[in-house]
């Protein structure tokens, strides 16, 4: 590990078994090439990133990009978790176009031209998969967020990212079965492995993820009265529990709690804190929402 700009840098230890896989198969110059395309996929990502002012802790490099440690994600603009993921891939392109205008002018011959534009194209397009955490699963959960509550989206991106790494898998071991002499995938079979476990869990660690999503939500609240945004209310009745109100949260969204009795009569109206407040102090999810202002 190293640490350059304020960020440590490393390399995830499935790397490292592609680097002396490819050592031990005589593909070194390959592996370094592959290396410095996933670098740059990565420092697109933190320069975006930066650019908005997130703080980015760690990037770990992996065969096919890499995994970025930033602050509360969960509570940053979707938006802006869009615009990071796409700063990947974006690389890519520029990088893929840039071999293939190399191959052209003759200044690399063809057959390495070609080896370059098809690995930034297979690692772009890799990275697009909805699966987290690859890029197109992250904007899959930013444009999933726009559409349904933060803790919807969790449990709706594990059971996407989880079917297809399953299904990663298995078309990895397929060419065994019907294939005349065909083998195991080895590559997409360890990535699909890793991605089934880093999703599994992430899956089983939802409440954990989204206790933390709460404790960050006064970072939207500031954020919404500084822009001058309207408040979204969230509607429930007075026997409604702390947890399933909470459960209502969006991502980009600061919350007005109406409490309501049955005819339709307003209680009260809460702002989204007190809400928080009274399940983090006291950890009673089951308590009616009326309790909190008894």
């Amino acid at each position: 590990m190293i640490r350059l700009y304020g960020i440590n840098w490393s390399v995830h230890p499935l790397f490292v078994l592609v680097m002396l896989a490819s050592i031990a198969t005589g593909y070194f110059v390959e592996l370094i090439t592959l290396f410095a395309i996933v670098l740059v996929h990565e420092i697109g990502h933190v320069l975006a990133a930066k650019g908005f002012g997130w703080t980015v802790h760690e990037v770990k490099l992996l065969p096919f990009g890499g995994v970025a440690e930033v602050e509360e994600g969960a509570n940053l603009p979707a938006r802006e978790d869009a615009i990071v993921a796409i700063a990947g891939p974006l690389q890519n392109v520029w990088m893929g176009a840039l071999a293939w205008a190399f191959g052209e002018t003759g200044l690399w011959n063809q057959e390495w031209s070609l080896y370059v534009m098809h690995a930034n194209i297979m690692i772009g397009l890799f990275n697009l998969l909805p699966i987290l955490p690859l890029d197109g699963g992250k904007l899959l959960q930013a444009a999933l967020s726009r559409m349904m509550p933060h803790r919807q989206t969790l449990v709706w991106m594990g059971r996407i990212s989880l079917v297809l790494s399953c299904m990663m898998i298995i078309f990895a071991v397929i060419p065994a079965f019907h294939e005349p002499g065909g083998g195991i995938q080895a590559n997409l079979l360890a990535v699909g492995l890793f991605l089934l476990l880093t999703n599994w869990t992430a899956y089983r660690h939802i409440p954990f993820l989204f206790i933390r999503f709460l404790t960050h939500r006064a970072d939207v609240s500031s954020r919404s009265m500084a822009l001058g945004g309207w408040a979204l209310p969230i509607v429930v009745s007075k026997r409604h529990s702390i947890a399933s109100a909470l459960r209502l949260f969006r991502r980009d969204s600061y919350h007005l709690i109406v409490v309501m009795e049955e005819p339709g009569n307003i209680v009260a109206v809460l702002p989204e804190q007190q809400l928080v407040n009274g399940y983090l102090a006291e950890g009673k999810a089951d308590r009616a929402v009326l309790e909190l202002f008894m």
